[in-house]
């Protein structure tokens, strides 16, 4: 990205060629097109100036060739030269034939072509005289009858007007020279001035984003400039102020979230304790109790079974309630095996099958075929499964219907553990995959098998949401991503 802002043009090409070369040819152009009507002004005055003088010599000469006075035609001639625009003056009779003169040699003009000019009205055109180019105009002269009695013929020197014009032409050029040197002077003065606070004001940027952040912009230059440097000092300081408050929050509150992950900690070890004491208490006191009655009959005589049982079963539930904070605690490492989905359900169902059948409660399986297959640690998904089944059996009624599935989609492969019971109300929600936490009375469960079902689901890179079922009740998805390696 930088290299492609750097390969772009600077200011300095952008000046000259947005504003100095548009304004030079603007200005050429300009001083072209200039010269051009001046010289045809230029033109068109001298014309009309050595009109008038024909005009001017006119009368006079006409008077002149009538009364055949020579001495007043010469003098005429002669009074020409005092407009200083006359380079020579000449009379021809009808025939073309010269009978006065005034000023150098003529042009040379045939003598046909003088009889056209002399039966026609005034006209003018350029013609060469001793190597040199001027203009002729001719004006016809008449008597009182308008009778063509001879011709006049004036001349002038188109040079100075070209010397003029070439005055003006290298005025302008010289102007035009001047006004370059001075736009450059210009444009070197903006480029050392503007182009180089902006230059370093780059490289500060640069500088800055190649990762020395305390680096700041030095403030000279414009006025302008300086505002703009100063503007980003301020906005790096401004950000780097909200980085330290940032990283200050950020330290509070990873203060805060460790103290908070603390008292949850010991919030879950008090419920844990409460749980285990709750869970291992009521059965030790019927031991105890049991044994103190025992204790109090007769030596010789035999316990009888009834006691003994009593006793069996209460050391059977304290042994449950171990192996279950065992298999939640666990962390052994998983012995993955592929395995079929189907298979994993028919063990699972299985194990649930009789509880099922006291209750006479549906146990449906269903699921594509054939099932895909799942990289997992066959007991421990079964066990999570088992689990999830009783809860659901537990929470169907009567002859309710539980339904165990297996799906595979593009992205998942999993179970889905429906029942038709009266479902989960919304404020429990929270607390349901909590250890110990139940609903039911004391010999239906411990509350842990939801926990021992999510922690072996999640050892698989899994995961275990709970919703609402279609057949009414609750509906468990165990579900675990093709891309995590397992499915």
């Amino acid at each position: 990205m930088c290299r492609k802002l750097h390969s772009g043009y600077g200011l300095r090409f952008y000046l000259i060629a947005l504003l100095a070369l548009p304004l030079m040819m603007v200005i050429g152009v300009t001083g072209y097109i200039s010269l051009q009507r001046l010289e045809i002004r230029l033109e068109q005055q001298m014309q009309e100036e050595i009109a008038l003088i024909a005009r001017a010599l006119r009368g006079p000469l006409e008077d002149a060739l009538i009364k055949d006075r020579k001495g007043s035609l010469s003098q005429t001639l002669s009074s020409a030269f005092r407009f200083g625009r006359v380079y020579g003056a000449y009379i021809y009779d009808p025939t073309g034939k010269k009978i006065g003169t005034s000023g150098p040699r003529e042009p040379e003009v045939k003598n046909h072509r003088l009889l056209e000019l002399a039966a026609g009205d005034r006209t003018g055109g350029y013609q060469s005289a001793n190597g040199e180019e001027i203009f002729s105009y001719f004006v016809p002269l008449s008597d009182t009858a308008g009778r063509n009695i001879g011709l006049l013929h004036l001349t002038r020197e188109r040079s100075e007007m070209f010397e003029y014009i070439e005055k003006i032409r290298y005025q302008a050029i010289f102007f035009l020279t001047f006004f370059a040197l001075l736009l450059g002077l210009v444009i070197y003065g903006h480029q050392r001035l503007v182009g180089g606070s902006l230059s370093r004001l780059v490289r500060s940027m640069a500088r800055i984003t190649a990762g020395e952040r305390t680096h700041r912009a030095i403030l000279h230059g414009p006025r302008e400039i300086r505002q703009l440097a100063a503007g980003m000092n301020n906005m790096l300081d401004s950000i780097s102020r909200s980085e330290q408050a940032l990283e200050r929050h950020h330290r509070d509150q990873v203060m805060l979230q460790e103290r908070l992950q603390k008292s949850q900690k010991m919030a879950a070890i008090g419920r844990l304790s409460a749980g285990v004491a709750h869970e291992l208490g009521s059965p030790l006191s019927v031991v105890s109790g049991t044994l103190q009655r025992l204790m109090r009959r007769d030596p010789t005589a035999s316990p009888p079974t009834e006691d003994l049982s009593t006793i069996r079963n209460a050391v059977t539930r304290m042994e449950g309630t171990v192996r279950q904070l065992l298999d939640f605690g666990r962390d052994d490492r998983l012995r993955l095996r592929p395995t079929r989905l189907s298979t994993l359900a028919d063990l699972a169902a299985a194990a649930v099958r009789e509880a099922a059948a006291q209750k006479s409660v549906t146990l449906k399986l269903l699921g594509p075929a054939p099932a895909p297959k799942l990289a997992v640690d066959r007991l421990r998904l079964e066990q999570a499964l088992a689990n999830l089944l009783k809860n659901a059996i537990q929470a169907a009624p009567p002859e309710g219907i539980v339904q165990l599935c297996w799906f595979a989609t593009a992205q998942a492969v999993g179970f889905t553990v429906e029942d038709n019971g009266p479902g989960i109300a919304e404020n429990l929600l929270p607390e349901l995959f909590e250890p110990f936490f139940t609903t039911k009375s004391a010999d239906q469960g411990s509350g842990m098998g939801l926990s021992v079902a999510l922690s072996a689901v999640r050892a698989h890179d899994g995961e275990l949401s709970v919703a609402k079922s279609a057949l009414g009740g609750a509906k468990f998805i165990v579900s675990f991503s093709r891309d995590g390696g397992l499915a």
